[in-house]
């Protein structure tokens, strides 16, 4: 009995005649918006980063949750932005806090 399934279909034969790699790209989305147009270009690349499938618990998914924290921060304007660069420079304060109180104790640990 032969099956139908999309893998038994010749890479030639396929519709679109690409290989069969799961969702659809972002150009099956758009089809019908002029690609030049900038909101088409910034809804693209919106729906790229939508549908875009990191690890989440290795080291490269946190650089890459950095990488998009960046990104959206760089993009966002007015109340947004100051609220992302508050964000980061309350991390950096607990980061020299920290680093602060470890050295105190290492410094009190050897010349007590």
């Amino acid at each position: 009995m032969a099956s139908s399934r999309a893998a038994d279909i010749p890479e030639d034969d396929r519709p679109g005649g690409r290989p069969d790699e799961g969702p659809p790209s972002v150009e099956d989305e758009l089809i019908g918006l002029d690609p030049d147009d900038p909101e088409t270009r910034a809804f693209a690349e919106h729906l790229d980063r939508m549908q875009r499938q990191q690890p989440a618990f290795t080291v490269e998914g946190y650089l890459a949750g950095v990488e998009n924290f960046a990104d959206s921060a760089n993009r966002a304007g007015g109340l947004r932005r100051l609220t992302a660069v508050a964000v980061v420079l309350l991390i950096l304060l607990g980061v020299a806090v920290s680093v602060w109180f470890g050295l105190g104790e290492i410094v009190s640990t050897f010349f007590d």
